[in-house]
Order: structure tokens, then C-alpha cells, then sequence
């Protein structure tokens, strides 16, 4: 039974879009959810939180009418709770037939489709470069991007593709002109927006290391080196090569005020090196990781702001909302950066997470090797990104 296939519960259910769910668990209310996709999608991902009681219960045990009273168990009858599933259909049914039997129930519009579309700016307030830096957060998968605009002027860092509209409105809505769209690298956990704003008249821009890899349109777009820099007002771009977690890996200083890491650095872990060469190749790559972060990222001064492309649920976000960090904090916080390099590599190859979902379709993507509609490419990055390494054994005491 597919979503489409559920009837229309008796009786009306209210539903909670995904923005407002965001914001009442960020607000701090203690949220209750069922989960009614089956285990396999659930221990994937799901909606979590320190705040947010999560409980999996898939639609089937509901179909029936005499449902097991060891599944109605698990659910409280004394507080609300939010129904959801991956587009909101089963889910609508499964609240009905709940509300039948007297609970407190809504569900959630577009279920985990609806939760993936959440796509906010927040502020860079600690950035003090030449004009304002706003950091894109989606917490469904953990991605993030960097929109700095100045003088009329506008670049995007890491740009999901999903998403592509929404960089040009809100461009149009600060009055500026998105300039650049830049990669850091060729991502293997969601499908970059870069050729898609190309196509839309912004100038997309890749690493010139990560060309060998196979990208087919390398010819359509710029190719930024070592050193290279982009203009936006006054605010300058700085190209910053880090290979590691991929070959062509590259960071980008915006304005010598953060060090945009893509998947080299994140504010509570660093980089895993297996991605592109798997697991035989990941040795070479964890030590090109330690040269790079050693060499060009941990030489910044201290107060250089750090921001990867993702975050995890371990990851604390500084006071302004933003997953930023200064370098120097971050040396002091994680064991990995004052390690010598056999011990680094040692670390970061013990304990390996998953690798991302589809991430060979997605990389495959990337490179222009493999093509997807826009509702393909949605389903494809799905899930968690888990890009970087093991964050219980990076971080310090």
C-alpha cells in the first residue's frame, strides 16, 4: 500500500507544517512523534532531540481494526502527539484511526519530505569581513551553505540543488546580484546546485583539483585554483586548497573571516577519507587530511571563524544560531587537531559511520556522469549526510 492508497480518515485531522514543528522544538517544548515509516527508514533518520520523544510504530500494525494493544501501549494518551511518515499520507490515516480511540493526534504536512524542504539563513554575526554572511541550514540532513553579499553583490558557497529558487529570491529580496556559486568539492551526500544556478545566469565555479575526477561540464564552468580570488563588492573569495576527504577538496576564505571547509572540517569533527577511494584508499587520504588541516587551515589565525558543510547532532552552534566556530577554539576542543599524524590517521580510520545514502548515484551525479529529474534528485540525498568521522572519538574531555 502505497501513500495514495489510505482512505480519508472519519475524522478531522489537523495538521502541523514542518516549519512549525522546527519551531516549537527549537523553542523548547517537549514534542511527542510517531514514526509510522517501517524500522529500516526509521533507524536511518528521523526526527530527534533532546526535547523530542520519537517513538516507531510502522502503519501496518494499524490497518487492521482490533490493533495490537502492545503497539497502543507505546503511544501516551496524555499529551499530544504529532503522527508522521515520508509524505504525509499514512500518517494522516494512521492519526485518524488513533483519534478514534480517543488520543490527542495531528500529523505532519508532507511527512519527511515536508521536513526535508526546511531551508533556513541565519546570520554569521561574528563574520567581520566586508559586508554581511548569512549561513543556509538544513536540518533534516545537516547541510550547510554560505551566502556573502556585499555592494550589491551576492555568492553562494555550497549550493543545494533543491533549493536553487530559493538563492535567486532571496538575492532578489536583498537587493543584490547573485554572483558566483561556488563548490567546495564534489559532494556525496546531497546534489549540488551549482550547474542548475549556472544555467540561471550565475557564474558556477568548481575546484580546478576535482576536474580529473570526471567532471563532464568542467569546460562549462570556472575552474578556481589554489590562490584564485572572487570579487563580490568588497568582499574578497580566496581559493584555499585542503584535500582529504576528497582529492580536490578546497576551503574558501571569505573576506581572511571564515574559512568556508566544505566536508574538511566541521566545528565537532573532521573530514572522513574514505569516499573516493573506499577503504583501500582512505590511509593516503586520512594523511593528506592531517597536511592540509595542519598546513592551511590550522596556520589561520585564531579568531578565523571555521564553517563546514555540515553538522551533526553533536555539533553545539555558537551564540548567534550559526555552526561556526573560531580555529583556536576548535584546537583546544578536539583531540584530532594536536594529534601527530599516525596517531590522527589511526583515529580517524577506527571507526568509520555508514556511508551516506546513495552516495555513489549522488557523486555519480555530481560529475555530470549521471542524470536526475528534480524529484529524482530529492529522493536521492534523503537522509543523513554522515561525511565526516566518528565525532565520539574526535572530540575532548
Amino acid at each position: 500500500m502505497n501513500a495514495d492508497d489510505f482512505p480519508t480518515p472519519d475524522v478531522p485531522i489537523e495538521t502541523i507544517a514542518p516549519d512549525e514543528l522546527k519551531g516549537r522544538i527549537d523553542a523548547g517544548e517537549n514534542i511527542t512523534l510517531l514514526d509510522a515509516r517501517m524500522q529500516s527508514e526509521y533507524e536511518e533518520w528521523h526526527i530527534d532531540g533532546e526535547n523530542v520523544t520519537s517513538i516507531n510504530a510502522p502503519y501496518f500494525e494499524f490497518l487492521d481494526d482490533d490493533i495490537d494493544q502492545d503497539v497502543l501501549a507505546q503511544i501516551p494518551d496524555n499529551r499530544e502527539v504529532t503522527v508522521l511518515c515520508a509524505k504525509g499520507g499514512a500518517s494522516e490515516y494512521v492519526a485518524g484511526e488513533l483519534a478514534e480511540r480517543g488520543y490527542d493526534v495531528n500529523h505532519l504536512e508532507d511527512g519527511m519530505n515536508g521536513w526535508a524542504s526546511i531551508y533556513e539563513a541565519v546570520e554569521v554575526t561574528d563574520y567581520d569581513g566586508a559586508g554581511t554572511l548569512l549561513q543556509y541550514q538544513r536540518p533534516s540532513s545537516g547541510c550547510l551553505g554560505y551566502l556573502v553579499y556585499d555592494d550589491g553583490e551576492a555568492a553562494i558557497v555550497d549550493p543545494l540543488r533543491a533549493f536553487t529558487d530559493r538563492y535567486l529570491e532571496d538575492a532578489d529580496d536583498l537587493g543584490v546580484d547573485l554572483k558566483y556559486a561556488i563548490d567546495t568539492h564534489v559532494h556525496a551526500d546531497h546534489i549540488s546546485g551549482v550547474r542548475a544556478l549556472d544555467e540561471r545566469g550565475v557564474e558556477g565555479v568548481i575546484p580546478e583539483a576535482a576536474v580529473d575526477r570526471g567532471v563532464t561540464y568542467a569546460d562549462e564552468v570556472t575552474q578556481a585554483a589554489d590562490g584564485d580570488t572572487f570579487a563580490v563588492g568588497d568582499a574578497t573569495i580566496e581559493t584555499v586548497f585542503t584535500p582529504g576527504h576528497t582529492t580536490g577538496m578546497t576551503s574558501y576564505l571569505i573576506d581572511d573571516s571564515l574559512l568556508a571547509t566544505g566536508d574538511g572540517l566541521f566545528i565537532e569533527s573532521v573530514a572522513r577519507p574514505d569516499l573516493e577511494e573506499g577503504d583501500d584508499g582512505a590511509p593516503d587520504a586520512a594523511r593528506m587530511l592531517y597536511e592540509s588541516l595542519q598546513e592551511r587551515v590550522l596556520t589561520l589565525p585564531d579568531d578565523t571563524l571555521v564553517g563546514g558543510a555540515h553538522f551533526s547532532d553533536a555539533a553545539v552552534p555558537a551564540d548567534d544560531g550559526t555552526y561556526t566556530a573560531p580555529v583556536g577554539d576548535l584546537v583546544e576542543q578536539m583531540d584530532a587537531l594536536t594529534m601527530d599524524e599516525d596517531d590522527f590517521v589511526d583515529l580517524i580510520l577506527s571507526d568509520m559511520p555508514p556511508r551516506p545514502a546513495n552516495y555513489e548515484d549522488i557523486i555519480a551525479t555530481n560529475l555530470g556522469q549521471n542524470a536526475v529529474d528534480d524529484d529524482e534528485a530529492f529522493t536521492l540525498e534523503l537522509g543523513p549526510n554522515n561525511c565526516a568521522a566518528s565525532q565520539e572519538s574526535l572530540a575532548g574531555d
